[in-house]
Formats: C-alpha cells, sequence, structure tokens
C-alpha cells in the first residue's frame, strides 16, 4: 500500500497509457482531502482527485485508489499532478474567462452582430467590463459548412480590432493562416487559436516558433470545418482526443514551440455529436495528463440546445453557464465564452461557495 503522498518513482509510464482521475473535490474538500494524503491535486489544484482509472496494455480493469497504483503506472499519475506554468503569463489557479469578439458575418451565434471594427472594439471593451480575463478575435466563421476566408479579407476584418483592444487586454486570434497570425501579432496579439492545431496552413508552426507566441492546439476531426460533421465516428472519442492533442503537443515542441507555451482545446462540436461532447466533458480531466493548460469552447453550442430544448443559440446562456461549470470544475484553465457577464458573475459565487466563506475573509480575518 502506498499513500497518496508518496514521491513516486520517476519511470516513464507505459505506451499508450493513460491515467483517468476519479473521484473530483473541489475547494475546501479539496484541500483538506490533499493535507489528509486522501487526495492528489489535478494539475496543481483548486480540484483534486481521490481515484484513479489506468487505461493501456495491461492496466487493471477496476479504477484504483491512489494508494493502489502499481510502480509502472506512477508516474502517469504524477505528470497529472504538477501545477502547470502560467500561459501567455496570465493568472493561474482559478479559471480564467476568455471574451468572445467574432468579426464576422455568419457565425452560427452572433454572426453580423459587429458589423465593424468600431462596434467590435466597442463590444471588447464591454466584455472586459463585464470581467473577461482576455479576449479571442476572430474574422472567420468555422460554424460546420462556413465558407473560408481569405487571410486578405481576415486581417481586414479584425487588425484594427487587434491593435487597438491589445491596448487594455491579452488577445488571441482565432485563426488557421499563418499571415493572418503574423499581422495579428505584429498587431499586438499574444495568442494564436488554431482550430486546426497548425495543420491547416504549412507556415503556421514557423510563424508561432519564431514569435514566442503562445499557441491553442484544438481537436477537430479533420482539417475542414466544412466537411468536420459529415462522418463522425469515433471508438473512445475521449482517448482519441487525448492522443491527437498529445501528438499534435510534441510535433509543436519539435518545430520549436516550448510547451510552456502550448494550450489545448478538446474541441467541442468541432467533428461531435452530442454523446461525444458529454463524453469529453465528463473526462475533461483525462485531458491534464499531458500537461498543458486546457481551453474549453462551448458556448452556446447545438448541444447544448439539444440538452435544454431551446433552439436559438442567443437564448442559450443558463445552459452554456452550467456547462462552463462543469468544465471548470475538471481542471480547465481558460474558458472561451460569448456570455461574460454572467459566466464570470457564476465562477464568483461558485468560488466562494466552495470556499466556505465571503471572498477577502482570510485576508481580513
Amino acid at each position: 500500500m502506498v499513500p497518496a503522498s508518496f514521491v513516486f518513482r520517476r519511470v516513464h509510464p507505459m505506451p499508450q497509457s493513460w491515467a483517468e482521475p476519479l473521484g473530483l473535490l473541489q475547494g475546501r474538500a479539496a484541500e483538506l482531502a490533499v493535507a489528509a494524503d486522501l487526495a492528489l491535486p489535478l494539475a496543481g489544484g483548486p480540484t483534486a482527485f481521490t481515484m484513479i482509472r489506468l487505461i493501456g496494455p495491461g492496466a487493471p480493469e477496476a479504477p484504483l485508489a491512489l494508494a493502489d497504483v502499481p510502480e509502472g503506472w506512477q508516474e502517469a499519475v504524477l505528470a497529472l499532478t504538477r501545477p502547470l506554468p502560467r500561459f501567455a503569463g496570465l493568472e493561474a489557479g482559478r479559471p480564467l474567462v476568455m471574451g468572445i469578439v467574432n468579426v464576422t458575418p455568419d457565425s452560427f451565434s452572433d454572426g453580423g452582430r459587429l458589423p465593424d471594427a468600431h462596434d467590435a472594439i466597442e463590444a471588447g471593451h464591454a466584455l472586459l467590463e463585464a470581467g473577461a480575463d482576455l479576449l479571442d478575435i476572430g474574422g472567420e466563421s468555422t460554424r460546420p459548412g462556413a465558407d473560408p476566408v481569405t487571410p486578405e479579407e481576415e486581417c481586414r476584418r479584425i487588425l484594427p480590432v487587434v491593435r487597438e483592444l491589445a491596448k487594455a487586454t491579452t488577445i488571441s486570434v482565432d485563426t488557421r493562416n499563418a499571415a493572418t497570425m503574423q499581422a495579428a501579432l505584429d498587431a499586438g496579439a499574444e495568442i494564436i487559436n488554431d482550430i486546426s492545431a497548425l495543420r491547416h496552413d504549412p507556415e503556421a508552426a514557423a510563424v508561432v516558433a519564431r514569435s514566442e507566441a503562445a499557441v491553442i492546439l484544438m481537436h477537430m476531426l479533420g482539417d475542414d470545418p466544412r466537411t468536420m460533421q459529415r462522418d463522425v465516428r469515433y471508438g473512445d472519442v475521449v482517448l482519441e482526443v487525448a492522443e491527437f492533442l498529445a501528438e499534435r503537443v510534441a510535433w509543436a515542441e519539435a518545430q520549436g514551440i516550448a510547451k510552456d507555451r502550448i494550450a489545448v482545446d478538446p474541441g467541442i462540436g468541432f467533428g461531435k455529436r452530442g454523446p461525444h461532447n458529454l463524453a469529453l466533458i465528463e473526462r475533461l480531466p483525462i485531458v491534464a495528463g499531458i500537461g498543458c493548460p486546457i481551453v474549453f469552447g462551448a458556448s452556446r453550442k447545438r448541444f447544448i440546445g439539444e440538452l435544454s430544448g431551446v433552439a436559438e443559440p442567443h437564448r442559450r446562456v443558463a445552459g452554456s453557464v452550467a456547462v462552463a461549470i462543469a468544465a471548470a470544475q475538471r481542471g480547465v484553465a481558460i474558458i472561451r465564452v460569448h456570455d461574460v457577464a454572467e459566466t464570470a458573475q457564476a465562477f464568483r459565487v461558485l468560488a466562494a461557495c466552495e470556499a466556505g466563506e465571503m471572498p477577502g475573509a482570510r485576508e481580513e480575518a
């Protein structure tokens, strides 16, 4: 029997092996359980886990108590516990809210709402006032069936917005195109958010590597949003997504992009049906084993409408907040949302409930 506080010997995990955290705890309960050697912190906390499921050759069939982890699997479990580096210099230790600014005429939820740069800049400032920690600016819709946009048009839409809002906050740019990436970084962006995980444009990895910008690598079935929903099939969607992301992180490192500059996104809705999305949300902690912060975007998406019975995307606010909370409780670092005020409020109240005290109480005491 090995206590949870035992410092596991550094051995390589088994090939193609995964350790999946189970029995999650939050807030004060997580702190107490870790202090009592009954749990381990997930990515340094504040979530903790009390059990583990081992997946791979020779893995036990049943979930295990942490004290019963076999020696050959201990490194895989340890990988889940290590604190992650601060992504793009942002605050760590709580889920951050990334506000969406779509400068597009055809995005699924808010296309055409921001017809010009002035409106988009005003909307960005409003999201910051509502509680956004950073902004994600996009000039090309990547909804299923959307037509591609040239880098020239994409830059025309977003660059004035990036230049102005970069004066106020950290800016992420949602693009697949290397030319747009370079122009946006020159305009003040600090993060590249690529739904293709640097597969779409052969020059993209070089742009990110030489810029020292941070990058978000997302899973998408195939590499074309127009066709990603046509033939959606998986064996185990969670393991396939996790393996894809791990491979893309390793590839990006080989291109000269340091791992501490990389975050991963499971790509909710990008080549997934409702059951796939729910499985990914339920088992999100497995992705923490990759060793990168997790970015999560499910705001107003179709599966929320299917679950709630709400057809119009802009009326899926409550469902979107519920999904954001579920993701935050599973170790996600950044939540990408349309409805910033509602999400930020929910996170503040949730944190207070989990701590069992009013904000600032410990400092005042």
